[in-house]
């Protein structure tokens, strides 16, 4: 995190450190809305004639063109990446300390992307305006609130070029994905691809297979989490796109008792055990401490689903094309297959 934000967290900063959103990993060292989703895409690929794209804001993006000088948040950038539209630079987690790529990187080549920040608070402004944007687009868990684009800075960023933010929280994993596919069609990429096409049957596929794996066993119950040096966060499942795509395909969540703010509950490690689990789906970005990480805290070791080795991945912040979310119905209907009741 930057240094140069206030000691105390902002609510949009406990998303980016995880909390709410996917159940927060660092916050001791840091310091929803409405869930439909607005129509509209835009032209389709006339580099010629005007370009507009209405977001899920309400607002309508324009240009003179299609933009190609593009700058997007890391895993909204992998998104387009895999309908085959490029950007030009990225902003949020992008390259680990040891310089490989961040898992919400995808497969976005890291080295040829400029990264304008890596880190919540950080956002490059000089570098961005010489890039010339024409077009900046990211995520948004909040209304209205973009995605790691810095409040203090926003207003100056948002002058430089027109923007698109697209719903990360309270719709579903295939609401998601079809808006990044509208808005990576209308900047020219061919949705109906052998490529795409592939991908789209193979997650409706996955997204078939969880469902009987969910009704194969509904005594199964899941609880997604996260974990900090100092806590640990139990996240409601309808307050993201992706597990609230799982619940309506049938998985059965832990319900925990969140702040006001809705997204979660955080525990003390003393009581990691209050809610009975018997899958635990680990918050995977590298803002989060992982499951090799916490062989220390007895606590956590004794609880029925890690003493069963029932631990798995979470792909808290997914880059919603259909290429990428597959894998993610696969691996939890895998994990509910095999899972065995011990909460």
């Amino acid at each position: 995190m930057s240094t140069t934000r206030a000691s105390r967290p902002t609510r949009r900063g406990l998303l980016a450190m995880g909390g709410a959103v996917g159940l927060g990993a660092v916050l001791a060292a840091c310091g929803g809305s409405d869930s439909k989703d607005s129509a509209g895409s835009g032209s389709k690929s006339a580099d010629a004639g005007p370009w507009k794209f209405k977001d899920d804001r309400g607002q309508v993006a324009e240009a003179k063109s299609v933009p190609k000088n593009i700058v997007a948040f890391t895993g909204v950038a992998a998104a387009l990446h895999d309908y085959g539209v490029e950007v030009k630079a990225v902003f949020g987690p992008t390259k680990t300390k040891d310089g490989k790529p961040d898992v919400q990187a995808g497969d976005l080549d890291i080295s040829k992307v400029e990264i304008l920040g890596n880190v919540w608070g950080e956002f490059n402004v000089e570098k961005y305006a010489a890039l010339g944007p024409e077009l900046l687009v990211t995520a948004m868990w909040e209304k209205d609130a973009l995605w790691y684009v810095p409040d203090q800075s926003k207003d100056k960023i948002l002058k430089l070029a027109p923007s698109v933010a697209l719903w990360a929280a309270q719709t579903t994993m295939p609401k998601a994905i079809q808006r990044h596919e509208d808005l990576a069609a209308s900047l020219g990429a061919d949705v109906k691809s052998a490529k795409v096409t592939a991908a789209r049957t193979r997650f409706e596929k996955a997204a078939a297979r969880l469902r009987a794996a969910a009704k194969s066993k509904p005594e199964i119950k899941v609880m997604i989490g996260s974990a900090s040096q100092d806590l640990f966060y139990v996240s409601l499942a309808k307050m993201s796109a992706d597990t609230l795509y799982f619940q309506e395909l049938g998985v059965k969540f832990v319900e925990p008792k969140v702040d006001k703010a809705g997204f979660f509950e955080n525990l003390s490690w003393e009581n990691v055990d209050k809610y009975g689990a018997d899958v635990i789906m680990m918050d995977n970005r590298s803002s989060a401490l992982q499951p090799e990480a916490l062989t220390s805290k007895p606590t956590w070791t004794q609880l029925p689903a890690v003493k069963a080795g029932q631990v798995v991945p979470r792909t808290t912040e997914p880059i919603y094309s259909y290429d990428k979310c597959a894998p993610i119905l696969e691996d939890l209907a895998k994990a509910i297959e095999n899972a065995k009741k011990v909460a």
